[in-house]
């Protein structure tokens, strides 16, 4: 590969005045600039970044880890922060925990050794002891789409205890009364908030019932296998509605519910949470409670550089509002 002495070759000039072309373009006249990007397309010279970021003991990266990386929720938060970041040149590393607290840990170990600038985390766990440590050697954090819990981390989030009481609000509002949560597990801070807002919007309403099936993952399989176990139940004890504390949980109700030939929304209604595109394009369209999921990946990452620039700049929580979106499989097919 080219080297920075056959790019000064090239063009004429020292290997100094190379560095200068590309880290301090004011430093040299526009003639010798495009000298030295001449050079560089005619020999495919790419520079090697990491080496120069380790002389000068500087990583602009940051790194991001999100519960799962397949739900197009945890992609359009991840796009919002690359957004924001790249208009500040610096690159993201992502990396997903698939809602595993081992994998979750390695993937922290990994992000230090690469002495980035920054961690994003969407915890699967309790990890603030360990974010505690990273934080203490220089790493600045952010937790996101979940309360930090602490004052020494900023956090982004979306109201969940708000958005479960929505949810089922919107339910009980159609009549349904026996309601199955389906999603987990509850260790998964924002499922529990969810779960436990479901039981607020219930709480006092005559013959409501909130039921939970705890799930181990938040995906499509889970709420399939969910769905098995609550058509097993004696028809009389069958819920009326479900709310899947996702929209992959949803999706995954909604095919089972239809293998087993069970209208949506006649024989169960059906609401999930993210809203994320797929909801709206299922057969039966799902409702959902959305969440803002690309303008918190941008403040997530906007705190997290106020952060690295000034560790001492003071900590924030912003909590965005979620919002009803009433689709057919909780109203039915409307003209």
């Amino acid at each position: 590969m080219a080297q920075v002495r056959d790019v000064a070759a090239r063009a004429g000039v020292s290997p100094a005045t190379v560095s200068n072309a590309l880290n301090h373009p004011d430093k040299v006249s526009e003639k010798t600039r495009l000298r030295v990007h001449r050079a560089i397309e005619e020999l495919g010279y790419v520079r090697n970044d990491a080496a120069r970021q380790l002389r000068q003991q500087q990583n602009l990266a940051v790194g991001m880890i999100v519960l799962d990386i397949g739900n197009p929720f945890f992609a359009d938060v991840a796009r919002g922060a690359e957004n924001s970041l790249a208009a500040l040149h610096r690159p993201l590393l992502l990396g997903n925990s698939s809602q595993n607290a081992e994998r979750e840990l390695t993937q922290l170990r990994l992000f230090e050794e690469q002495r980035v600038d920054g961690i994003l985390i969407t915890p699967v766990g309790d990890v603030l002891a360990r974010l505690a440590q990273i934080k203490q050697r220089g790493i600045a954090v952010v937790i996101v789409d979940r309360e930090a819990g602490a004052d020494q981390f900023s956090s982004v989030s979306t109201n969940d205890r708000l958005g479960g009481r929505l949810a089922v609000q919107h339910l009980l509002d159609l009549g349904r009364r026996r309601i199955s949560v389906i999603g987990g597990p509850q260790i998964i801070r924002q499922v529990a908030h969810r779960h436990q807002g479901a039981q607020d919007a219930a709480a006092g309403v005559e013959g409501a019932q909130v039921s939970l099936f705890d799930t181990g993952t938040m995906d499509s399989q889970a709420g399939r296998e969910a769905t098995r176990a609550v058509l097993d139940l004696p028809r009389g004890e069958r819920p009326d509605a479900v709310f899947a504390t996702n929209d992959l949980v949803a999706l995954g109700v909604l095919q089972e519910l239809s293998r087993a030939g069970a209208k949506v929304p006649e024989d169960i209604a059906l609401i999930g949470y993210d809203d994320i595109q797929f909801a709206a394009s299922a057969t039966v369209p799902i409702s959902s409670i959305r969440q803002p999921a690309q303008e918190m990946g941008a403040k997530a990452a906007r705190l997290l550089v106020a952060a690295i620039e000034d560790p001492s700049a003071p900590v924030q929580h912003p909590v965005f509002t979620p919002a009803l979106v009433a689709r057919e499989s909780t109203l039915g097919h409307r003209e």
